[in-house]
């Protein structure tokens, strides 16, 4: 993470009593904020953290007038889930062929 944090990329860091809970990592363009990680605590999954750390950076951190983005591996149904009941909507879908391993 400190690679990113060196770049063009922003933390926010989201705690709950003394501890830190959860962290956003994201990178705002022209006209997007990318948000390249959301990440919480194990311990601390499924209690509505995610949902009121993207409260939070859409209300009072992120411009309003921005389009937002993540990138959400298809097979991965939790995170698709969870991203659509936030507000995100299907955009696209990359497709890949792998190569042979012989």
């Amino acid at each position: 993470m400190g690679g990113w944090l060196q770049s063009e990329y922003k933390a926010v860091l989201f705690e709950y009593g003394n501890e830190t809970v959860a962290y956003a990592l994201y990178r705002e363009l022209a006209e997007e904020i990318y948000l390249r990680q959301l990440f919480v605590i194990r311990d601390r999954r499924r209690q509505g953290i995610g949902r009121q750390a993207i409260e939070i950076l859409r209300l009072q951190i992120w411009p309003k007038d921005k389009r937002l983005t993540v990138e959400v591996l298809v097979e991965n149904a939790g995170a698709v889930a969870f991203w659509g009941s936030v507000g995100y909507s299907d955009y696209s879908l990359m497709l890949e062929i792998l190569p042979k391993t012989v």
